[in-house]
């Protein structure tokens, strides 16, 4: 059994990006947690959006039966206005009571600021130092901002690691459909034909119904 912890710029990118293979960890008897690392400011995005979004983030940890879920309340959209050491230390206080072995991070090269910022600071938390640290470490793409960067000029998502979530599609379909505010009709890339689609791209690839993607940061064998 594995410690699996999975860090969340927004709430739904979660389940977006790491929505089947959270099932399938689950299913295979590893503990999940995901931490949720901003929250909106009730003055830029109103309180009854935030504490609604806020609602659908736990009923979807819920569906998906997450070991534990984690709300940090950075504020969203503005990371990068943060001294790094604030951001390194809240990440820190979660590798700390996780001490997860499997780590799943947003791209480094999504064009989202905020996402970039987890990006490195998950970096400076898994420095293979003290004796624990992840052993393997991976990074996911997330509809709307990692295809909507700059590649080449800017990181590309080139993916080397297809996990089959056949089995579990249905289940992070479901989960997505908790967050119906973040949700938008098709051919919008946050629809749920959207994201099925992707699972069908990406699994076709490897020749696999549905999968997802992920970059292999680092792994210790």
């Amino acid at each position: 059994m594995a410690t699996v912890l999975v860090l969340a710029p927004h709430p739904d990118d979660e389940v977006l990006g790491v929505g089947g293979t959270i099932l399938r960890h689950l299913a295979e008897g590893d503990a999940v947690h995901v931490a949720i690392c901003t929250r909106g400011e009730e003055a830029r995005f109103g309180r009854e959006q935030v504490e609604r979004v806020q609602a659908e983030a736990r009923e979807a940890h819920a569906l998906l039966g997450v070991t534990g879920s984690h709300f940090l309340a950075l504020p969203a959209a503005r990371l990068d206005t943060l001294p790094v050491a604030d951001v390194n230390a809240a990440l820190s206080e979660v590798f700390e009571r996780v001490r997860p072995e499997v780590l799943y991070v947003p791209h480094v090269g999504d064009v989202h600021r905020d996402h970039q910022v987890i990006f490195q600071a998950a970096l400076v938390c898994s420095r293979p130092t003290g004796g624990r640290y992840p052993r393997r470490i991976l990074a996911f793409e997330t509809v709307s901002e990692t295809d909507w960067y700059a590649a080449p000029l800017t990181p590309a998502f080139v993916p080397n690691v297809f996990v089959d979530i056949s089995a579990h599609l249905d289940g992070k379909l479901a989960a997505c459909a908790k967050y119906a505010s973040q949700l938008r009709p098709a051919p919008d890339q946050r629809s749920l034909e959207a994201i099925r689609a992707l699972s069908i791209t990406r699994g076709s690839a490897m020749g696999l119904r549905h999968a997802e993607a992920f970059m292999l940061i680092r792994q210790i064998d």
